[in-house]
């Protein structure tokens, strides 16, 4: 199929990506590059080498099979990626899965097979299947088709989306197909979205608004979600803009996602560092005390908010 994408993962059995157990395929892909992604390895269509440190048993095979002499002790994260061609051999002869590849092709075929394995968990649970990344709407063609297959199998389907999308391509390929939307309003702020995520949100704005007005006739559920960044996207006045964004739009209801710094961990595992600003706090767990602020600032303008 014109237009496949690579997949990073699928995890079969999900409580924390929509209602009920859940399988989650990650997508690999991004139109955004937020400062803090909690996948950084999903950003890139491309594949791309990982390397865990921790789990090297310092055996050599790495070393001795790379044809570039890319792998060795020496280098800076055991790899120099100049040299490296990603031939991934030095993933085939790790003993110990030090060295991972992220992002593989699978066919509809096979994702419909690994997933359906679970299906009576869903049915149990009301959970189902979640598209997620990445993001998975850079490929529509793709995600329709699978879609289509999974709903031909009775299960339910999620989408998790940073809401940069074709409105049209979306309403015609995505949504027949779709029970819930998770889209992220990272900011209102056009400027602020553009600094930390590299590109202005006002599609985003304007595809969510089309959604929400939608959403009311019952055919599928949106769920507006923003990360909580410390520093960054919690700040009284950019959640005060996103409150009174939902109020005109007559949204009742938010998804916030507290900052978890694993992601961090992922980055050095790509030969990668982050430009951390905000005092380093980026690097901490969003404290409870925080939460508190935000929540109070949401329920003043008449929004719930529930964690994710």
């Amino acid at each position: 199929m014109k237009n496949r994408p690579l997949i990073l993962d699928i995890k079969g059995n999900s409580l924390d990506d929509g209602p009920g157990i859940r399988s989650v395929v990650f997508f690999k892909g991004c139109p955004l590059d937020c400062v803090w992604c909690q996948n950084p390895e999903s950003k890139r269509a491309a594949p791309e080498l990982m390397r865990a440190g921790e789990k090297c048993v310092g055996c050599g095979a790495c070393v001795e099979v790379c044809p570039e002499k890319a792998v060795s002790p020496d280098n800076t994260g055991f790899i120099d990626r100049a040299r490296c061609t990603l031939c991934f051999k030095c993933v085939d002869e790790c003993p110990s899965i030090a060295f991972t590849r992220a992002g593989v092709e699978k066919s509809i075929d096979e994702i419909v097979k690994e997933v359906t394995r679970f299906k009576g968990f869903f049915d149990e649970t009301g959970g189902g299947v979640t598209l997620s990344g990445g993001e998975p709407l850079l490929y529509m063609d793709f995600a329709s088709e699978l879609l289509k297959r999974l709903k031909v199998e009775g299960i339910n389907t999620l989408i998790e989306t940073c809401g940069l999308f074709d409105m049209k391509k979306f309403e015609s390929l995505i949504l027949p197909y779709t029970d819930i939307i998770y889209m992220d309003i990272k900011f209102v702020d056009p400027g602020l979205h553009k600094k930390y995520c590299g590109v202005s949100n006002d599609r985003i704005l304007e595809n969510f608004k089309i959604l929400n007005a939608r959403c009311g006739a019952g055919n599928f559920k949106l769920v507006p979600r923003t990360p909580l960044i410390p520093g960054i996207t919690d700040g009284d006045g950019e959640i005060k803009a996103l409150a009174a964004f939902y109020n005109v739009n007559g949204v009742t209801a938010t998804v916030l996602l507290p900052n978890n710094p694993i992601w961090l961990e992922k980055l050095e595992k790509l030969g990668m560092t982050a430009d951390i600003g905000a005092g380093g706090r980026i690097r901490e767990f969003y404290s409870e005390e925080d939460k508190k602020r935000v929540v109070r600032l949401f329920e003043e303008k008449g929004i719930s908010v529930h964690f994710g």
